[in-house]
């Protein structure tokens, strides 16, 4: 069957010279809360005590990523910004061959994931309670076998530009820790968005949108759970749009 054409897209009116400019990942600056409401007593011990057995040094020289974890996975997959950890949970417990790593600043969302592992008693995770970018720069060159950006913050306004996690220099980063045959997946309920991905991914080569009808990518795979923001932009009306990417080999 035919690939779709750009044309067919969602939104698709905007240029590739609009495109944010790349920029170097030196400074990173992370933008939005670091910290919401107070954390439970519960939570509060989890952070002290099993945040820093599961969090990446990134001081260290990225080891064999399989090293990261106690089972030998057959994959490791990395989910950015994973909120309150729906997704990366669902998936740690669907999948407890492969192993897990996640990042996000947000530390109740990091308090609440650590509160769902540790009831199920996962032990494939591992985390960055940080800017995902850190993480980016510090894996080796084709070491990702499957990637997670799901409804990042759009920052739609264009002073805000600056703030999206999307740029070319994401995405090249993206494609360089991806395997060959590796999986890029995103999420949005911002046609904006998933329009400047998809114009981002061409940019920089390397990654076959996987897309073949429109069904493709107006629904979610039976393998991709629903995140909480995701059921707050169905409810409030909006459109969500789900992009898969394999990448050359």
């Amino acid at each position: 069957m035919r690939r779709q054409a750009l044309t067919d897209q969602p939104n698709d009116h905007h240029r590739e010279s609009q495109l944010p400019e790349s920029q170097p990942l030196e400074g990173l600056r992370s933008y939005g809360r670091r910290k919401g409401h107070r954390l439970t007593p519960r939570k509060q011990g989890l952070m002290e005590t099993r945040l820093p057995e599961l969090r990446i040094d990134l001081s260290v020289p990225a080891p064999a990523l399989s090293a990261l974890f106690p089972h030998d996975p057959t994959q490791v997959w990395l989910e950015i910004g994973f909120g309150a950890g729906e997704h990366l949970i669902w998936q740690a417990e669907h999948h407890p061959q492969v192993g897990l790593i996640g990042c996000e600043p947000f530390i109740n969302g990091v308090a609440s994931l650590l509160g769902h592992a540790d009831r199920k008693e996962l032990k494939n995770i591992r985390l960055h309670d940080g800017d995902a970018r850190e993480v980016l720069a510090w894996l080796p060159d084709a070491s990702i076998d499957r990637l997670f950006v799901l409804f990042p913050d759009p920052w739609p306004k264009k002073r805000h530009a600056k703030r999206r996690l999307i740029r070319r220099s994401t995405v090249a980063e993206i494609v360089r820790v991806l395997k060959p045959g590796g999986e890029f997946r995103l999420g949005s309920d911002s046609a904006e968005y998933l329009a400047r991905t998809l114009l981002a991914a061409r940019a920089c080569g390397g990654l076959e949108w996987l897309a073949e009808r429109p069904a493709d990518w107006r629904e979610r795979p039976e393998d991709w759970p629903e995140t909480r923001y995701e059921q707050k932009a169905k409810a409030a009306g909006r459109f969500c749009g789900y992009l898969r990417f394999r990448r050359a080999g």
